[in-house]
């Protein structure tokens, strides 16, 4: 009994700070902020997408690398789990391991479960983050779909080291929350990311979980010099849209 009490209290404590920030975060068109658009690099828009947000960026690769990949991604997309699972890791291989490639991921929730999932991502720690996130889109069918996410969470949790103590006081780390917060709150605002994953190669907006065979051109074009054309920016993406 008591450890269904603090699940449900752990899930009541994200879902009040999410309510708060989702109707600011889909207030209107671009909310007052710049889009890029693809095929139009413009350096400032690149310093200021650069900034990190108030915890810092979660990154791969070496930050001197020619290209910067930067990946907007909610855990509860299934085109970003696809993307996670078929074409980061040929991204990883080819040309974030060999200097080419910086590789930026920012929190951009769009559901509470998926806010949850990433400060618990965020509370595993700088060196563990990344595998809590690659084993979250991999099991992403045992937790964001079901009907007792949040336990199912703490069940992921558990398998990686953390206690339930631990567990209940991560969901309610305000510090952590407002991170995620703000990186997806500015993401919309500035960016104009509107859907899940969303990408920006050298600052040019890129949209969808493209194949591979798709996306490896756009690595090859920025590193060449070369504009992304809007035809070519665009594959299977989840609106961003509250659930």
């Amino acid at each position: 009994m008591n450890q269904n009490k603090a699940i449900v209290a752990a899930a009541a404590a994200v879902v009040i700070l999410v309510l708060g920030y989702l109707g600011y975060l889909f207030l209107g068109p671009n909310g007052g902020g710049v889009e890029q658009v693809a095929g139009t690099p413009d350096t400032a828009f690149e310093k200021e997408l650069l900034v990190p947000g108030p915890l810092g960026d979660m990154t791969k690769g070496d930050p001197m690398a020619p290209v910067t990949v930067i990946e907007y991604a909610s855990l509860t997309c299934s085109h970003c789990a696809d993307f996670a699972a078929n074409t980061l890791p040929k991204l990883e291989e080819s040309y974030i391991e060999t200097g080419k490639v910086y590789y930026i991921l920012r929190d951009f929730p769009f559901d509470p479960i998926a806010t949850a999932a990433y400060m618990l991502s965020h509370c595993a720690g700088p060196e563990r983050y990344f595998g809590f996130v690659d084993v979250l889109f991999r099991q992403q069918a045992q937790w964001a779909f079901t009907q007792t996410p949040m336990e199912d969470l703490k069940a992921i949790a558990r398998q990686g080291g953390f206690s339930e103590e631990r567990f209940d006081q991560c969901m309610k780390d305000e510090r952590i929350f407002n991170h995620v917060r703000d990186v997806a709150t500015r993401g919309a605002k500035s960016f104009g990311v509107r859907s899940t994953p969303t990408f920006f190669i050298n600052g040019e907006k890129v949209e969808g979980a493209l194949p591979w065979a798709e996306f490896e051109p756009l690595i090859q074009k920025a590193l060449e010099g070369k504009a992304i054309t809007p035809e070519a920016a665009s594959g299977e993406a989840t609106p961003a849209e509250p659930q």
